[in-house]
């Protein structure tokens, strides 16, 4: 099937938001099950190299793998480098904190991105939207702070929360850069040129360190977890982002993160290892209204629809 024939029916666009935030949600609890097994930083390199090997055969058969003109490659290296210090701040992270409190602060990022697209595309926000953006910050830091005005009024964040933070606004930066730097191409050319570049970033920040590494000690589930990674929260999440940011908008895209918290506990919930306090939950359910406002009752652009 032609990719061009998805993007005829924006219901189907919103399918592959829910299908990429599933997959992002337990991301968070598979990279909290490994990254005590290697460095973060070879985790990252190791996912987004393997994402992008796995994707190359299906380039070069579909659109062939020939380098792109020097403009657009230095758009996607721009569009790599906010990913590449998102992923390593979120294993980073969760050697400090939890995969909820990850999950929260992820639901940040539409702001971010609503803050970043007004300045590099000119999006525009209704009241509507502006207000939903507000309820889902607090959403979020109602899960991150327990529901415990005091720790929210001191700001008691932990060390893993402040470094995912920080990733969080780089990741802001995503589905706007997308949307600034796209040319005409295919949403699957440019993401598997962002996962090539990325892994570029990667090798050269790790270094020698790829060649210092005792790989047969590395345990064998963290392997099985950077392949479930590279696979469903990486690969498939790029290219649902990517494609539905060109035609829903960075901010709608973006603001399918809301669901990660109440994604995340049930995912956790799953697992076997139970449901957060009861003065957690009305957070998330904050969350995911916000997410229902930012979606519901908005006219696709039109040139979304003329796709």
């Amino acid at each position: 099937m032609s990719f061009d024939v998805w993007g005829r029916g924006p219901w189907l666009v919103h399918a592959l938001m829910l299908i990429a935030s599933v997959a992002i949600a337990t991301s968070f609890t598979v990279g909290a099950a490994i990254t005590a097994g290697l460095d973060p930083k070879m985790l990252t390199l190791i996912r987004f190299a393997l994402a992008a090997l796995l994707f190359a055969p299906f380039i070069a058969w579909r659109y062939g793998l020939t380098f792109p003109p020097w403009k657009s490659f230095a758009g996607y290296a721009t569009i790599s480098l906010c990913l590449v210090f998102f992923f390593w701040s979120m294993f980073e992270a969760l050697r400090h904190t939890t995969s909820l409190n990850t999950g929260a602060l992820f639901t940040l990022v539409p702001g971010f991105s609503a803050i970043y697209a007004a300045i590099l595309v000119r999006e525009r926000l209704s009241a509507r939207r502006l207000i939903a953006l507000g309820f889902g910050f607090f959403g979020a830091f109602w899960v991150i702070f327990r529901g415990d005005p005091g720790r929210l009024l001191s700001l008691d964040f932990n060390r893993g929360d402040l470094i995912f933070l920080f990733g969080c606004l780089a990741m802001g930066l995503y589905m706007p850069l997308v949307g600034r730097f796209h040319r005409g191409e295919p949403a699957p050319v440019m993401t598997f040129w962002t996962l090539v570049t990325g892994t570029a970033w990667l090798l050269i920040i790790n270094n020698a360190a790829v060649w210092r590494t005792d790989w047969g000690q590395v345990d064998t589930a963290v392997f099985g977890g950077i392949v479930y990674l590279a696979v469903f929260s990486t690969l498939m999440t790029f290219f649902i982002y990517q494609y539905a940011t060109l035609r829903i908008g960075p901010t709608r895209a973006a603001a399918y993160y809301y669901l990660n918290p109440a994604l995340v506990v049930g995912v956790e919930f799953i697992l076997g290892k139970g449901l957060p306090t009861l003065m957690t939950m009305p957070g998330v359910a904050i969350v995911l209204l916000a997410t229902l406002v930012l979606q519901l009752g908005v006219k696709e652009k039109r040139a979304a629809e003329s796709r």
